[in-house]
């Protein structure tokens, strides 16, 4: 059977996934060093293990409120092709193997804003889980 290897996260209250494959590292989160005149989705660098790297709040692009950053809040080093980026997320929840068949395609009714960057959804542990495509996320980054 085969299985795809996720990264469950939390973003406010819904919980999302990256592909397993696409994650470096995981780190705590602390400030980023601001950038003038970046985009709100990018509030910032940081700089890890001597590279430096944008951070990235996917909450605008999914129409997420923003917030105070909590103790559980933390950077997903991940990368896409030749970029690297810091995902800022609210929690990390584990690293789980999904099978490939329990993956479906999101929902054409969801907000065409969010639907654009998702590949899929599934459930893990009966709470929804929405597989965020490393492809659209970076284009979308790009626009």
């Amino acid at each position: 059977m085969e299985t795809q290897n996720l990264l469950l996260l939390q973003l406010q209250h819904e919980w999302y996934a990256l592909p397993g494959s696409a994650v470096r590292a995981v780190t705590r989160w602390r400030a980023p060093t601001p950038v003038p005149g970046a985009p709100a989705t990018i509030p910032g660098i940081i700089s890890q293990r001597g590279v430096v790297l944008p951070v990235v709040d996917v909450r605008p692009l999914l129409g997420l409120p923003d917030g105070p950053p909590e103790r559980s809040a933390r950077y997903v080093i991940t990368h896409h092709g030749d970029v690297e980026l810091a995902l800022y997320v609210d929690g990390i929840h584990d690293l789980t193997d999904v099978p490939a068949a329990e993956l479906e395609p999101p929902p054409s009714a969801l907000n065409p804003q969010r639907l654009r960057l998702l590949r899929a959804v599934t459930r893990v542990d009966e709470r929804p889980v929405a597989l965020f495509d490393m492809a659209a996320l970076v284009a979308a980054l790009r626009d």
